[in-house]
């Protein structure tokens, strides 16, 4: 009669590797958190930074596109020169940078100040998205990818639904300083956790300046982008205002304002969760059905913001359809980036920011003509109805390319 034996130690590893990996990812998602409750919270505080440096509030939405051009600035240049760093080490330089930048938009005495700070802070934000996302790729089982980088993901939309609400509350109660201070610290624990948790994971040894370059000559590159900086704009037109028009349209109160923000928040992680799943069936279905059912939700946004709080579950439609977005966008950008991983990964939230940019600032100049707080809601509208579009082209031009493949 033979014995079969077992080594513990083995029937342990499986176990201990799976615990390891939640802890990374983990550590991975908390730095999403802390990005996400700075880019978030400034338009929770809208109106209490518009007063403390003395401008409009119209005037006040232009430190939200500040932020959101130095995504659009360091996502490319930062991934570009780190392709060949540690990818744990960059992590750390990166959050180390938002805990410094977030102290000096706190610090700030002027309007002019805190522009450049918010300029600042949003330099590391797509550069730590995309090599987060890639290392938790390389992390998880084959055929898990797509989860592995909604999870990473997941930490932007919990900000949603706990960072910003409470550093929105915190800037009503002890000054819009103390939620950019909170960002400081939250930073400090994110470097913390990566060095714990996150195994060192190499660079690309083989990347080259030409070889990133690469990803521009790609039109379906060019494609995603643009689908995302145009139909993700119809979001942030309305998002950017929602505190005035929660307060002036609705006619609620400043303590609705953290509610709202709750709800935008619960639809991203809803969204985040289910754009995974998605992923899984279809990536280009997934693109329209966020891109299509976020210029849906706008339009009811448009129609019930005079409705108070009928406006919450309109509010979670549009987040959790614009994170339906965003996930895949990232997804596609990773898969026709080629051999620009690191590039391509970024850029998916330099055209984010884009759309952050582009739709403050149009929602800016329809209030400030007049139009009301409602009006940003019309601008949403036409923006995702654009991204549909290049998204539709996007995968009118894939299927003809791979139909002239299969011919010839």
């Amino acid at each position: 009669m033979t014995t079969t034996t077992t080594d513990p130690a083995a029937s342990d590893a499986s176990p201990r590797r799976a615990a390891h990996l939640r802890l990374a990812i983990l550590a991975l998602a908390m730095g999403g958190f802390a990005i996400g409750t700075t880019e978030f919270v400034t338009m929770g505080l809208i109106r209490e930074i518009a007063g403390g440096v003395g401008v409009s509030i119209p005037s006040a939405g232009h430190v939200i596109s500040a932020y959101a051009v130095g995504v659009v600035v360091g996502a490319p240049v930062i991934a570009f020169a780190g392709a060949r760093w540690p990818r744990r080490g960059l992590l750390v330089a990166l959050m180390a940078a938002y805990a410094v930048f977030n102290a000096l938009s706190a610090m700030a005495t002027s309007f002019e100040w805190l522009l450049l700070a918010r300029f600042l802070d949003g330099l590391p934000h797509g550069a730590y998205f995309g090599v987060a996302s890639l290392v938790a790729a390389s992390l998880a089982a084959p055929g898990r990818k797509g989860r592995a980088v909604a999870s990473v993901m997941l930490g932007l939309s919990v900000a949603n639904v706990v960072g910003v609400p409470a550093a929105t509350w915190l800037g009503q109660h002890l000054g819009w300083r103390s939620a950019y201070w909170s960002v400081s610290l939250l930073s400090l624990v994110t470097v913390a956790m990566v060095l714990a948790f996150v195994p060192s994971v190499p660079g690309d040894a083989e990347a080259t300046g030409r070889r990133e370059l690469a990803a521009f000559k790609k039109p379906q590159v060019w494609l995603t982008l643009l689908a995302g900086a145009i139909g993700f704009g119809g979001m942030f037109a309305v998002f950017s205002y929602i505190a005035p028009t929660v307060t002036e349209v609705g006619g609620l109160g400043d303590g609705a304002v953290p509610v709202f923000l709750l709800f935008f928040g619960l639809g991203m992680v809803g969204g985040t969760w289910a754009a995974g799943e998605l992923a899984d069936w279809s990536i280009f279905r997934a693109l329209v059905i966020g891109s299509g059912g976020m210029g849906v939700a706008l339009v009811a946004f448009w129609l019930v913001a005079p409705a108070g709080w009928a406006l919450l579950p309109v509010a979670f439609a549009i987040t959790f359809l614009g994170s339906v977005l965003v996930v895949n966008l990232q997804l596609r950008l990773m898969d026709v980036a080629g051999d620009a991983q690191t590039l391509g990964a970024a850029l998916n939230h330099a055209s984010l920011n884009v759309a952050n940019a582009l739709g403050a600032w149009l929602g800016g100049l329809v209030i400030a003509a007049g139009y009301g707080y409602r009006a940003p809601a019309l601008v949403g509208i036409g923006l995702s109805v654009a991204g549909l579009l290049v998204v539709v082209l996007s995968a009118y031009l894939q299927r003809r390319a791979h139909s002239s493949a299969s011919t010839s």
